[in-house]
């Protein structure tokens, strides 16, 4: 005998009549017990486990609703499908408030009983075989594509792919597939590295419309168009933010807005003095030196002190572009939430300004916090552990809640990163001189060493259109998952950062990008 796929109690004042639907259930599998009131209903549920309730809402005595209350007292979590005659709209809203699965008004065939109960009980399973299969079919294109090697933007559509794959099995943990995308995602990695290391100097070489859209073309490409058409802007770069945790938040923002991607190549290193940098100043990092001196004063890439200087870089860029703003501009940094919530009681007296950008500091600072905190490591082990804290971040945050109010006024939100990260997991041997530069994911410096499969050389900097620190200095970008690591000491360090999340290199999550504007539904 077939074993039942689920039990479902129905609750009906006239079950004797609904026999041939009760039949029809068995034959599909399902064990059916019925009961004529409410209050029958209520007591097998204490008594009896169940996987689904169909409820009849007009029953003498104790009604649908009033029995509906006592079974989410008693099972909170048992779906629940109310039948009704009454086709009142506030009957049905009074239901759904009061959690249930779904609704059917009667008469209703065999047919529509046996699609509902399919849809409370086996959506999840149905939707996942069919996740499994959209993603087999997606992996062996990948895996074409890979084998002729993507050009710029294939790398974006399959950055992009690959991001809403890690995202969609947020949804379905048990599908078993996450190992095989991991593993899809570390080859793409490999070839990406390639293909940076081929084109990447190339790149900064070429005129702006020959090569991809990078770190310093944001302003001028999604920003400054906006302002020269008349429009007020609030530009706004989230430090560290990843193209899949964007995907998380994205969705609470259609509500409000009209939401258009695009992407860019953030600059290398992927660090916040040169690629954050790059977007206030519209300049190489190369250049920053002979238009801002200032800036490269310190020895050490600290990305506090190093970019202390965005709101000048940022007028200056707007005066290059020819961009005379009457009303100026603001600049704010957002390095803790009580700053955030001064910019949240005080965004309304900024209403005049044409140009308003914030830097928001939120997901960095969890991802230096994390190395440091067993606490929070244990939070956060992974991507999707990291996703889930910057959604839950976004939505209760002084950001989501501006982003509402500018909704409702008629500015336009450009909304990008200027880097993401990655999990490291394999360590890199590293030789340097005891001046280089102590980054995990990229190095400065004399006599530096490294396995050229784990890492980019760059004994020219210049050519990569970075400055040169010092006499002979040279850099080193890491390549896929892995991080550095000096032969001294060797092991307590691979220990410490392996499985942090870290920047500064070449991999997907680090460079390629997303340039998000965000459109008043009502504009």
């Amino acid at each position: 005998m077939e074993k039942a796929r689920a039990k479902i109690l129905w609750a009906d004042d006239e079950i004797d009549l609904l026999t041939p639907h009760q039949m029809y259930l068995k034959e599909k599998g399902y064990e059916v017990t019925g009961v004529t009131n409410g209050a029958d209903a209520v007591e097998e549920i204490r008594n009896n486990r169940y996987d689904l309730v169909l409820l009849d809402e007009m029953m003498p005595g104790q009604d649908g609703l009033e029995t509906l209350t006592q079974i989410k007292e008693t099972s909170p979590g048992l779906p629940v499908i109310m039948i009704t005659k009454n086709e009142e709209e506030s009957l049905m809203e009074e239901a759904i408030g009061s959690k249930i699965s779904d609704y059917l008004t009667k008469p209703v065939n065999p047919s529509q009983i046996l699609l509902v109960c399919k849809k409370a009980l086996e959506q999840g399973k149905i939707s996942g075989e069919q996740v499994s299969k959209s993603y087999i079919n997606e992996f062996n294109r990948i895996s074409q594509l890979l084998m002729v090697g993507p050009a710029a933007d294939e790398w974006i559509d399959l950055h992009f792919k690959l991001s809403q794959w890690e995202v969609e099995f947020d949804d379905h943990p048990d599908l078993g597939l996450n190992q095989t995308l991991m593993d899809q995602k570390k080859e793409c990695n490999g070839e990406f590295g390639k293909y940076i290391e081929q084109n990447y100097g190339n790149w900064v070489n070429l005129e702006k419309d020959e090569r991809p859209n990078l770190s310093l073309d944001v302003i001028p490409e999604f920003v400054a168009p906006k302002l020269k058409h008349g429009n007020k802007v609030v530009f706004i770069v989230i430090d560290c933010m990843r193209l899949d945790q964007w995907l998380t938040i994205e969705s609470m923002l259609y509500p409000y807005f009209r939401v258009r991607k695009d992407y860019y190549f953030s600059l290398l290193p992927t660090a916040t003095p040169y690629s954050r940098n790059a977007i206030f100043s519209g300049l190489f990092p190369a250049e920053l030196p002979e238009y801002f001196p200032e800036i490269w004063q310190q020895a050490e890439d600290d990305d506090f002190s190093m970019n202390r200087h965005e709101h000048k870089l940022l007028n200056r860029q707007l005066q290059r572009l020819n961009l005379n703003l009457d009303s100026g501009t603001k600049y704010i940094k957002v390095l803790d939430a009580e700053e955030g919530r001064s910019v949240e009681r005080n965004i309304k007296s900024m209403m005049n300004i044409p140009l308003i950008s914030l830097v928001i500091n939120f997901v960095d600072i969890l991802a230096h916090r994390r190395s440091e905190s067993e606490f929070l490591q244990e939070m956060v082990p992974d991507e999707a552990g990291y996703r889930t804290i910057v959604r839950a971040w976004f939505e209760h945050s002084w950001l989501f809640q501006v982003l509402k109010l500018f909704s409702d006024r008629d500015y336009t939100v450009v909304l990008t990163t200027d880097h993401g990260s990655i999990r490291v997991q394999t360590p890199a041997k590293v030789k340097a001189d005891r001046e280089a530069s102590t980054n995990l994911r990229y190095k400065y410096g004399r006599n530096l060493n490294a396995d050229s499969k784990q890492a980019i050389f760059i004994p020219e900097p210049e050519e990569y259109k970075l400055p040169r620190r010092g006499v002979n200095s040279t850099y080193l970008l890491a390549k896929e998952d892995h991080y550095f690591v000096y032969p001294t000491e060797y092991n307590k360090y691979r220990n410490k950062f392996y499985n942090t999340f870290q920047h500064g290199g070449v991999s997907l999550e680090e460079v390629v990008l997303p340039v998000v504007t965000l459109e008043p539904k009502g504009a």
